[in-house]
């Protein structure tokens, strides 16, 4: 035992090194994005997050959203616990039938005006869930989405985008 634990203390990781990130223009995006969203809605944008039946790919790189590295609440965009609080909702997975009813509620109870965000393939149209007995579909077949972020799963830069092009196309 002593051998094994000294043998992996001594040898270097297998995994390879991050990239280097660009801070820079990342700032610059997520700074483009909380202008958007003062500038249309008067104030930071609130975001509330619905796993809809998803693999959790897609949540992890949204919740990545909150990190160190890209900190969002610096630039005045928050996650909500409540859907009564959010602005927009960024729905992940097929809808599963069990969750159907769930996310149709959530959407109800986000006052106007709302964004749906469908994140992620499966999130457009069941992704490899598709046509199983247990996917509904799509967001867009329970409640009206207005925008799709491709991905398996979308980078969180991607999520940025995706953001600010909606506020922008308002």
């Amino acid at each position: 035992m002593r051998r094994l634990l000294l043998k992996n203390l001594l040898r270097h990781p297998v995994t390879e090194t991050a990239p280097e990130p660009d801070g820079a223009a990342l700032a610059e995006l997520a700074a483009n994005l909380d202008r958007a969203a003062r500038r249309k809605l008067g104030r930071s944008l609130a975001i509330r997050e619905v796993d809809a039946g998803s693999c959790n790919g897609c949540e992890l790189e949204i919740h990545a959203l909150n990190n160190a590295f890209y900190d969002l609440e610096r630039f005045g965009l928050r996650f909500v616990a409540s859907p009564r609080h959010a602005d927009v909702l960024l729905v992940t997975g097929p809808v599963t039938k069990n969750m159907r009813e769930a996310l149709a509620r959530t959407y109800r109870a986000t006052p106007d005006p709302k964004w749906v965000v469908a994140v992620g393939d499966c999130a457009v149209n069941g992704g490899i869930f598709a046509g199983s007995y247990a996917v509904e579909g799509g967001v867009r077949s329970v409640i009206p989405v207005d925008l799709h972020i491709k991905g398996c799963p979308p980078t969180p830069e991607d999520l940025l985008k995706g953001l600010l092009a909606l506020l922008e196309g308002i």
